[in-house]
């Protein structure tokens, strides 16, 4: 930076000028007007709220009686096995006896949301109440993603399905699934 000497000594014929400073710029209220918007936008706006899908799950510690222990129609039951490689099987009824057998489907409204639909007018043929319908056993192998159980929970309820439960995999269904390739 140049400064500009205007020192003593005044017959050398140049003219005399006065020091200039910089300006400065009070960036104050900038920053007031800054943190007053930051704080403005963090109040009024909403934060979002986990989406999560009510799952009531039994009590293991609880033994119920066997008298207690509801028997299920097998025309009103439903089994999904959710295979790899976002496949999945289908069946109504027991594995031993199905009353439809086992099909292989894909996620999507085309694949198990078509199946799901024509089951549950199958079901409700066979149900004692008219508000009675399909009953859906989800199954998950352990080749199965979590986003396929987690796309299967959200089949339930686009089908509105009432009741549907998270089980275990048999080994028979298991020694299925290796059959048809999905697992």
């Amino acid at each position: 930076m140049a400064e500009l000497n205007t020192g003593g000594g005044g017959g050398d014929g140049k003219k005399v000028r006065s020091k200039k400073s910089n300006p400065g710029v009070d960036l104050t209220a900038m920053v007031d007007l800054a943190f007053l918007l930051i704080t403005f936008f963090m109040l009024t706006t909403t934060l979002s709220k986990p989406q999560s899908m009510p799952l009531a799950m039994p009590d293991k510690d609880v033994e119920k009686p066997k008298e207690d222990i509801m028997k299920i129609p097998e025309d009103r039951m439903m089994t999904i096995l959710v295979g790899k490689d976002n496949r999945l099987l289908w069946y109504m009824g027991q594995l031993a006896s199905p009353r439809m057998q086992p099909t292989e489907a894909a996620f999507g409204k085309n694949g198990i949301r078509k199946e799901i639909l024509k089951n549950t007018a199958y079901a409700k043929k066979f149900a004692a109440k008219p508000d009675e319908g399909l009953i859906v056993n989800i199954k998950a192998s352990d080749a199965a993603s979590y986003k396929n159980l987690v796309d299967i929970l959200d089949e339930m309820a686009i089908n509105k399905v009432q009741l549907y439960a998270i089980g275990d995999i048999t080994p028979e269904e298991v020694t299925l699934l290796k059959d048809k390739g999905l697992y």
